[in-house]
């Protein structure tokens, strides 16, 4: 009988296309997706929405995305992880080129809502490809690396995004973005190695469900589920309103100064890798209670009127969601023992739900009682995930690492 392919590790050359691949995949996704993200304002006044509905243009894009994960994450148990990955990103892309043309704002919710489907099939499945067929001693550096392409790509979009808008119009930013995106499929597609440990499964409705409902009962999963929500909707409702903050008076930034505040995306990538590493020594649940705690105390820098400790505030927001993402994520993928597509695919519903949910409804704060409001929501939300790192805590001895 012929032996199973060894699974691929660090230093290899196969790894490096990996990892190449993934951080382009990563660097598309949140290019795409969050590029509207500094244009919130810029949406308000040109099509005269307020500040909650012009947030729909990101908030739909998200929601989509977290329901139809749940479809597609399945169907890349039947169809492989490579074609749904690469037809993901190839789809999204013309999407978002489409979208920049978007004559009403209606129309632009529509494509938004369209890129937010088709964006469905990366992340995941990306998740399940990487436990599938990274040697275990490498899992967690390809998926910090693969995080820190989201946050590249995150910061790239609303950057490109800024200054574009500024020298020319949204309309040409957010065509440039699209193009990116292009890049970033054709790489992926070239150099993303084919599955050698995916085993196709049936297309079974029913035992879709019950995988579903494996994982639903999971109470270690429950809790990751619970942080991805708490989190990202945290994280995102922070970024959505601050545009709205300091480019109102005493602060007064252009747009392209707006867009350049995402270069802290940066520090995602490194607190992605660093805390894989210590997490791997200190263990999980420790960690990740480590990295909310950063984000509660970069909320209350954020408070301070001066610029400077606002930025700081932001960059211990960010710094610790990213670490936090990148463990518990990767947690994810090693926690559930089958149909890990499916089990990802429900962390990320739960991700962008928060997201969508959470980040819509910042705008009703920030209406009501400004960045005051933002901060209040934002630091209960994380409260709420401290407790639950806690509770991950308790649960570590039964808990697979």
């Amino acid at each position: 009988m012929q032996a199973s392919p060894r699974r691929l590790e660090g230093g290899t050359p196969a790894f490096r296309r990996l990892n190449l691949a993934l951080f382009a995949a990563g660097f598309a996704t949140f290019a795409i997706l969050y590029c509207v993200q500094p244009l919130l304002p810029v949406f308000s006044e040109e099509f005269h929405v307020s500040a909650a509905v012009s947030s729909l243009s990101l908030s739909l894009s998200t929601g989509l995305l977290a329901v139809a994960m749940l479809v597609v994450g399945s169907l890349s148990e039947v169809w492989g992880r490579k074609p749904v990955m690469v037809a993901s990103l190839f789809a999204s892309a013309v999407l978002t080129i489409l979208s920049a043309a978007a004559p009403t704002w209606h129309a632009l919710l529509l494509t938004r809502v369209a890129i937010g489907v088709s964006l469905s099939g990366l992340p995941a499945v990306a998740m399940a490809y990487v436990s599938e067929e990274v040697d275990s001693k490498s899992v967690g550096l390809a998926m910090g690396l693969f995080i820190g392409g989201n946050a590249i790509g995150g910061m790239s979009g609303r950057l490109i995004t800024g200054i574009l808008t500024d020298l020319g119009s949204w309309r040409v930013a957010i065509g440039a973005i699209g193009t990116l995106g292009l890049l970033a499929a054709i790489l992926a597609w070239r150099s993303l190695p084919a599955s050698a440990h995916f085993t196709p499964r049936r297309a079974d409705l029913m035992e879709l469900l019950r995988s579903f409902a494996d994982h639903l009962r999971d109470p270690g999963l429950l809790c990751l589920y619970a942080e991805a929500f708490l989190l990202m909707g945290a994280f995102v409702t922070l970024y959505n309103y601050l545009g709205y903050r300091l480019m109102a008076p005493p602060y007064l930034l252009s747009q392209s100064a707006i867009g350049a505040i995402f270069v802290i995306y940066l520090v995602g990538t490194a607190s992605s890798t660093i805390a894989g590493s210590l997490a791997d020594r200190l263990g999980r649940p420790r960690v990740l209670g480590a990295m909310i705690a950063v984000m509660l105390s970069g909320v209350a820098m954020s408070l301070l009127g001066h610029l400077a400790a606002i930025l700081a505030g932001i960059v211990a927001v960010t710094f610790g969601f990213f670490g936090a993402h990148s463990v518990a994520s990767s947690w994810v993928g090693s926690r559930a023992q089958s149909a890990k597509a499916q089990a990802s695919a429900l962390y990320l519903f739960c991700y962008y739900l928060g997201s969508s949910l959470i980040g819509t409804l910042g705008g009703v704060f920030w209406a009501s009682s400004g960045w005051w409001g933002i901060a209040s929501l934002v630091s209960v939300l994380l409260i709420a995930a401290l407790a639950v790192a806690l509770r991950l805590i308790t649960l570590s001895s039964r808990m697979s690492d």
